[in-house]
């Protein structure tokens, strides 16, 4: 009899775990739900091109051409699991229950609210999803003083998209430095540089204390450090966590993600979780992981496993982000007692490695993209390297690969 192999989500965890399975299994009855109106899409997009009306959600699923059902899997759309029966075997959903052999939680993460710029207030936008950029575009259209809550990785990159409409932008971060999560100290000078150099403000080492809805319908924000902004449209973007609230209900073990091993596993052998909802072990020790690349493989090791399979995942993780003429882009393990190499680049670029036990642990580069494709070939072979040859752009990393191979 086919197995039954239900999957939970629209984003690239849940897609990948979805195609894996069907591909392992190819006589599986592979269903994905999804509370989306629409077939799953890149959500990278939509803090850049979409704001900047370059693109549409529809134009980029996640299955490519021809989306899910080309891979001949169902799709509920519109569709939200509500109880998970593990007794039973079910995922009761809105539109009825489905019964599982296996069964892949990927419901990704939720956006932390901020209680003085609650969802749904007037002219306050949160980024999570197509609907929500488009509600940002049109703001944007008439604005001419955006405010942006948060310095990491959507709130400069909707910043960038702002600017370059001529929008004057200011963002207020809570940490003394922009993308403190992202990246060292020197390499964040040169990115808030940049966005400087575009007219952005930057208010760094500071929090909204006191709103205040105007009668003109813009928004006073005042701040810890005593500035006040009024601003025609306000981005929050504070960060994430993790929507797991129906594994916790289902008695899986949640400790702020869901616990998964390396296959994927969580404590109910017949489920298995993927991408920003889980919490697994990594070198630097128990953690979750939010970006699309991570998301991407470890919904496809979750995928092939619930198809019988017993994969283990180990991908070296990665980030990018496009900012202006910046692609900055982070792969590996970040570790503060790493030993610290830069390679010098001219224009627009640079270059971080991070060196542990002889091998490359880290890289963070901007505009270093062909750099980095080797590097991350280095980190994942674990290859011994030199600190003086990496800082020697004399050296390139293609022949530190061949020399080792």
């Amino acid at each position: 009899m086919a197995r039954n192999i239900v999957v939970i989500g629209g984003g690239p965890a849940a897609v990948f775990a979805a195609i894996e399975a069907k591909k392992r299994d190819a006589t599986a009855n592979v269903t994905l739900v999804t509370e989306e109106a629409c077939e799953p899409y890149e959500k990278p997009p939509l803090s850049k091109a979409v704001l900047l009306g370059k693109a549409n959600p529809e134009d980029a699923p996640i299955a490519g051409p021809g989306g899910l059902a080309k891979h001949g899997i169902a799709v509920r759309l519109g569709t939200r699991c509500t109880l998970i029966d593990r007794a039973a075997r079910q995922a009761v959903t809105t539109g009825g229950a489905l019964p599982y052999d296996a069964l892949v939680i990927a419901t990704g993460s939720l956006m932390r609210e901020l209680p003085l710029l609650p969802m749904g207030m007037p002219r306050v936008h949160y980024l999570r999803t197509e609907a929500h950029a488009r509600a940002i575009k049109a703001g944007l259209a008439g604005c001419k003083h955006l405010v942006v809550i948060g310095a990491g990785l959507i709130g400069l990159e909707v910043a960038a998209s702002a600017a370059g409409q001529g929008i004057e932008v200011t963002v207020i971060e809570f940490a003394p430095r922009i993308m403190a999560r992202a990246c060292d100290e020197e390499t964040g000078e040169l990115i808030l540089a940049e966005h400087r150099h575009h007219g952005v403000d930057f208010d760094l080492g500071a929090s909204v204390t006191q709103v205040t809805e105007q009668l003109d319908g813009s928004i006073a924000l005042e701040t810890s450090d005593g500035e006040l902004y009024v601003a025609d449209v306000v981005v929050v973007g504070t960060g994430v966590k993790p929507d797991d609230a129906l594994a916790l209900a289902a008695g899986l073990d949640v400790q702020d993600g869901i616990v998964v091993d390396a296959q994927c596993r969580t404590s109910d052998p017949d489920i298995f979780a993927a991408g920003d909802v889980t919490r697994f072990s990594t070198p630097q020790g128990t953690v979750r992981l939010e970006n699309w690349r991570h998301a991407q493989d470890h919904g496809a090791v979750a995928g092939r496993n619930a198809a019988g399979t017993s994969d283990s995942y180990n991908a070296v993780p990665s980030y990018w982000t496009e900012q202006y003429d910046l692609y900055i882009q982070g792969v590996g393990w970040p570790d503060p007692s790493a030993q610290k190499v830069r390679r010098p680049l001219p224009d627009k670029r640079a270059l971080l490695l991070e060196i542990k036990d002889g091998v490359i642990s880290y890289a963070l580069g901007i505009n270093a993209q062909r750099d980095l494709a080797a590097v991350r070939r280095l980190i994942e072979r674990g290859i011994p390297v030199d600190a003086e040859a990496l800082a020697d752009p004399a050296k390139p990393f293609n022949a530190m690969l061949k020399a080792k191979a």
